[in-house]
């Protein structure tokens, strides 16, 4: 049996984000895929192309999106405007910027959804081409606040490719298909890996599941990112892949899943313009 989205998601009204042109959510499922890790490189892959990009990391319980992009301090308010903090040509607001690194948050759904509230709306974004929403696994409160609040132009799903991640991460379509939001496409994260030393291929955690998933549910597959040392790397150091090792395998992946995105939107957004003119 199909569950239902909450009948208090009914009614209520979705308000753009003033200067924010596409909302971007990325969402897995699951946790341990990779998610945040996807969501800063493609990140800074479209800042790189001369996009205005910020990073919203709504994983409240997990915000490691400030250390993935090398960002520290504490946002200041002007106007009663909170000022997000920038890094690598990505404005980003985190959770991680008002605790200590240790800290942990014990929150019931209420307090997830007055801080997810606080960061859309009360956040100075400023003029953005995209704003990427870095979500928490599962398909909780911060995904139903978050859908319910904005308008968001789409969701990528990142799974890696066996089977037991595959699974959350066709819950995680389905619930964005309940909610009415477009899938933008599917990542396969730690798609194989290639020995430095030897250049055999091996495909520790399977490979393809993404893609079959992506033709099964009729969503794009928007690329493969291979398992890479210098990616765990340049998530430890604060300095992405896409700008340390930019000539890199991986670093290309994460450049043509960024392309793949850009033309997804930009694909939907000539669409949404035709129909207004049509009617």
């Amino acid at each position: 049996m199909t569950s239902k989205v909450p009948q208090s998601s009914a009614g209520l009204q979705k308000q753009a984000v003033s200067g924010v042109k596409n909302i971007i959510a990325v969402g897995s499922g699951k946790g341990g895929v990779g998610k945040s890790t996807v969501t800063v490189n493609l990140a800074v892959a479209l800042a790189k192309t001369g996009a205005n990009v910020g990073l919203m990391d709504a994983d409240v319980y997990g915000p490691n999106v400030p250390m993935m992009l090398g960002v520290t301090g504490r946002p200041q308010a002007v106007n009663n405007r909170i000022q997000p903090l920038s890094n690598h040509g990505v404005h980003v607001m985190s959770m991680g910027f008002l605790t200590t690194d240790d800290t942990p948050l014990i929150w019931r759904g209420p307090m997830l959804h007055s801080v997810i509230t606080q960061f859309v709306r009360q956040v100075d974004w400023g003029d953005l081409d995209y704003l990427l929403v870095d979500l928490p696994p599962g398909t909780g409160d911060v995904q139903l606040t978050l859908t319910q609040t904005v308008p968001l132009m789409g969701a990528v799903v990142v799974s890696t490719p066996q089977d037991v991640a595959l699974q959350d991460a066709r819950k995680a379509i389905l619930m964005f298909r309940q909610v009415r939001v477009e899938i933008l496409g599917i990542v396969e994260n730690m798609s194989y890996f290639v020995c430095p030393k030897c250049n055999a291929r091996a495909e520790i955690f399977s490979h393809g599941g993404g893609e079959e998933t992506a033709r099964r549910y009729e969503v794009p597959f928007l690329g493969e990112v291979p398992l890479d040392i210098s990616v765990r790397v340049g998530g430890d150091v604060g300095k992405p892949v896409v700008l340390s090792e930019p000539d890199s395998p991986v670093a290309r992946a994460f450049g043509t899943i960024a392309g793949n995105v850009a033309r997804r939107i930009s694909t939907a957004n000539l669409t949404n313009l035709n129909t207004m003119i049509i009617q």
